[in-house]
């Protein structure tokens, strides 16, 4: 790429066009070289999985390696501290449900926050549901309050209602806060998605000592950013029996690394706190629901959401499916696709959770 024979003749207009030619050149065979590696993904299924679809038994000791390598890709921080210490305040009470919040101790002086609500109907323990918020939002929207927008549709307190317990855990919610405390995380060799995956974990410790939540029916269900804690927690939290993944679960290839006026692409955001390493090189969102099968999953996807293109997420929900069908339990895998955009479809989502809790 010759612009001049020798620079000391050249003008400086014509060394700063080859500079910024050149550059434009390196970036696109840089770009187009790691979007074509991280989309070559078949050939790296057979390297890091070897599913044993003979039984139920024979199939989760298959993928315990990739189990514990999903855990190591967004950060194992350890045992939480030995004494929760939890502090309970009041947060919501009516004639149908009394909720909480509680704080607990974490790591050192890290807190874990949640909203613990029982209903005011039935007979304890209840079966109970993490009802998991999205970005920008907190956990009251889970149960209505502030949301304008009425994506949450005051779900949490529509299962209260339904005779169901509700855990609420609340994250850090906002882009670049995430960002700064995902930098810190990094420079350890973890993730912001681990530590507050081990958060969510710790309340689930607490709702063990507490009598009204029956932990052997446990729950997830989360919207957009809790969709994707959804996904996350489970492969690692296995004391969650059935999970609903709404609003994220996508072909997670394109929607990582391929621009198109059909989805919004991760890659030409500002959402840094999203990127996990290995990611891509094995953990699509099959493959991370292959790590919660047996378990049964729900998605919830709206056609008119912006964040998927419907299509490629049916395409990435049929490999889903396969791993249920190969083991004969295609019944507990779910899509429920609808007309709609970004948002919680109570309806459906209860009648899961009762179903399979």
């Amino acid at each position: 790429m010759t612009f001049f024979d020798n620079a000391f003749d050249a003008p400086p207009g014509l060394i700063q066009r080859g500079i910024t030619d050149r550059q434009n050149l390196l970036r696109h065979e840089t770009e187009d070289f790691l979007r074509a590696l991280s989309l070559n993904y078949d050939e790296r299924q057979a390297q890091y999985w070897a599913r044993d679809y003979s039984s139920e038994e024979a199939y989760l000791a298959s993928v315990e390696p990739n189990r514990q390598r999903w855990l190591e890709a967004v950060g194992d921080f350890g045992p939480p501290a030995a004494e929760m210490e939890p502090l309970v305040e009041p947060f919501a009470e009516n004639e149908r449900f009394r909720a909480e919040w509680v704080t607990l101790r974490l790591y050192g002086n890290l807190r874990g926050r949640g909203v613990f609500a029982v209903p005011k109907i039935g007979e304890p323990p209840y079966p109970t549901i993490i009802c998991q918020h999205g970005i920008g939002s907190s956990p009251e929207k889970t149960f209505g309050f502030d949301d304008g927008s009425g994506i949450y549709r005051g779900y949490a307190q529509r299962a209260l209602e339904a005779g169901f317990a509700v855990i609420s855990p609340m994250n850090i919610t906002q882009g670049p806060p995430r960002a700064r405390y995902g930098r810190l995380c990094l420079m350890l060799g973890k993730t912001l998605w681990g530590l507050e995956i081990a958060k969510i974990s710790r309340l689930i410790d607490y709702a063990q000592t507490r009598p009204e939540f029956d932990t052997e029916r446990l729950g997830m269900w989360g919207i957009s950013l809790g969709g994707a804690y959804t996904i996350f927690t489970m492969p690692v939290e296995q004391r969650i029996k059935a999970g609903i993944i709404c609003a994220w679960f996508n072909h997670r290839l394109r929607k990582m690394v391929v621009d198109d006026p059909r989805h919004s692409c991760f890659l030409s955001t500002q959402e840094e706190h999203i990127f996990i390493p290995g990611w891509l090189r094995e953990f699509t969102d099959s493959d991370l629901v292959s790590l919660i099968c047996p378990r049964p999953v729900m998605s919830q996807t709206g056609k008119a959401d912006g964040i998927a293109w419907w299509p490629w997420v049916q395409e990435e929900f049929a490999c889903t499916r396969s791993h249920y069908e190969r083991l004969r339990i295609a019944e507990r895998c779910e899509l429920d696709l609808h007309e709609g955009g970004h948002e919680i479809r109570v309806e459906t989502g209860l009648r899961f959770m009762k179903q399979w809790l």
